[in-house]
């Protein structure tokens, strides 16, 4: 249902609605500076893309008509916006695998469409932003921040946002506060921190728009497993991009973004307060080179 005030509530957002959104924030986040590669890199990586499709094409021996259905689903994907949840979904794991395969610390994964640069800062001890009556169970997210010689970082930021309780994110759905579970944690002296928040749900990409009709047609689900998402940095250290997950979820194995790694499994227990549950996770950065 709408709200008193005409506007939509978070279940009535549309795919188009938040792929459009995802396209416009990555033309903002600066990412789209032109590449410096070389004329035979290009030639290199778009021969072999091209000849990857063509040679399905002749041993799957496609017809003109599922070429053109798939000319026009091409069209829908970019009338929807939804080139970063495609690409998100579907590739960036395999970008993500290359460009950290170096590290010594903790194991990333990849950052997904629905990033926010600039969320409100606290120094931790904290609690998210959220609504005053936020569903879910409270969690309570704790850690520390060290080097890989074990040398805690003291004042090491890390960023969090997730889905809430109905698995959705705040500036990509309607009738969210602009930052509800999203913000910068500053972790103390010793690297420690403690983040309350509330455990966010499982939840499936938008299936309204091209995305969803190629899950659709193809016969796949379009879950993603309950997660957080986290950036960790600290001065002279490389920035740790993660997706931290539940134990027991049951897309933990099947996760349509092929992003869930053994190392990012969390321990949940019941909290110590008597109210909701905890986890302890720590961070180990690698130095930058």
């Amino acid at each position: 249902m709408s709200t008193d005030k005409g506007t939509l509530t978070e279940a009535e957002g549309t795919a188009a609605a938040a792929g459009n959104k995802a396209t416009e924030r990555f033309r903002e986040s600066g990412k789209t500076a032109a590449v410096q590669s070389s004329k035979e890199r290009v030639n290199q990586l778009a021969s072999r893309l091209i000849k990857a499709v063509n040679d399905v094409v002749l041993e799957e021996r496609v017809s003109y008509e599922e070429y053109n259905a798939l000319k026009a689903w091409l069209i829908k994907v970019g009338e929807d916006g939804e080139w970063p949840l495609f690409l998100d979904v579907w590739v960036e794991h395999s970008v993500e695998e290359v460009a950290n395969a170096h590290r010594k610390g903790n194991k990333g994964t990849i950052e997904g469409p629905y990033y926010v640069p600039g969320s409100p800062e606290h120094q931790s001890p904290a609690t998210i932003d959220m609504r005053e009556d936020e569903p879910g169970a409270p969690l309570l997210f704790q850690g520390q921040v060290t080097g890989t010689e074990g040398k805690a970082l003291a004042g090491a930021k890390i960023e969090v946002w997730h889905a809430d309780d109905l698995g959705f994110y705040s500036q990509f759905a309607p009738g969210l506060p602009e930052w509800n579970l999203r913000g910068s944690f500053i972790a103390d002296a010793e690297g420690r921190f403690e983040i309350n928040t509330k455990r966010p749900a499982p939840y499936q990409i938008p299936t309204d728009g091209a995305c969803g009709q190629l899950i659709h047609a193809a016969g796949w689900h379009a879950w993603r497993p309950a997660h957080i998402h986290l950036k960790v940095s600290a001065p002279g250290h490389e920035l740790l991009t993660a997706q931290l997950y539940f134990p027991g979820d049951p897309h933990n194995a099947d996760d349509i973004a092929s992003a869930v790694k053994p190392e990012l499994m969390l321990d949940v227990q019941p909290a110590e307060s008597g109210t909701g549950l905890q986890t302890t996770y720590n961070f180990v950065l690698d130095e930058e080179a």
